[in-house]
């Protein structure tokens, strides 16, 4: 098995477990906002729309999570050949101040870390995913990072 497919299987398997997670979550809040002792005593009890609310959130994040199941399943896991950049699915090695890490550009999971905690996940959608998307070996490119600008150089991608 490939070390992307491995990530890729791993990523699935925490996203799968969140969304079990907020499952039950949505399904206790559901329960929380129409059970009879949820009924308004006075004008002032909001209980049941405080849970309401929160069924709300946690739908939402099912939703969320769901679509993000489906892209990740689907997310090509081709090798990059040198000259290419830095695209979805790219496993990279940057080098920030003498310090190497390992990033992986995947649709979700923005700062989850796999492999054991060696990859950490990034999205195009995050500041360091858009720095390095479409850079190629030896690049360097500046982000913000922690409220510091940083430069972040793309020592080799797979």
């Amino acid at each position: 098995m490939s070390p992307k497919t491995s990530l890729r299987d791993e990523l699935v398997e925490r996203l799968a477990s969140d969304l079990d997670v907020r499952q039950r979550a949505y399904r206790a809040a559901r329960e929380g906002a129409t059970h009879d002792e949820a009924k308004p005593e006075n004008d002032k009890d909001t209980r049941a729309l405080e849970a309401s609310y929160l069924a709300r959130g946690e739908a939402m994040r099912i939703d969320e999570l769901t679509t993000a199941l489906v892209e990740v399943k689907a997310m090509p896991l081709r090798d990059l050949r040198p000259g290419d950049g830095v695209a979805l699915g790219a496993l990279v090695t940057t080098d920030q101040d003498g310090v190497h890490a390992q990033l992986w550009l995947a649709p979700h999971g923005g700062g989850l870390r796999l492999g054991g905690g060696a990859v950490q996940v990034v999205t195009p959608r995050s500041p360091l995913g858009r720095a390095i998307l479409g850079k190629q070996v030896g690049d360097a490119c500046e982000v913000v990072l922690g409220g510091k600008t940083r430069t972040v150089t793309i020592v080799s991608i797979a």
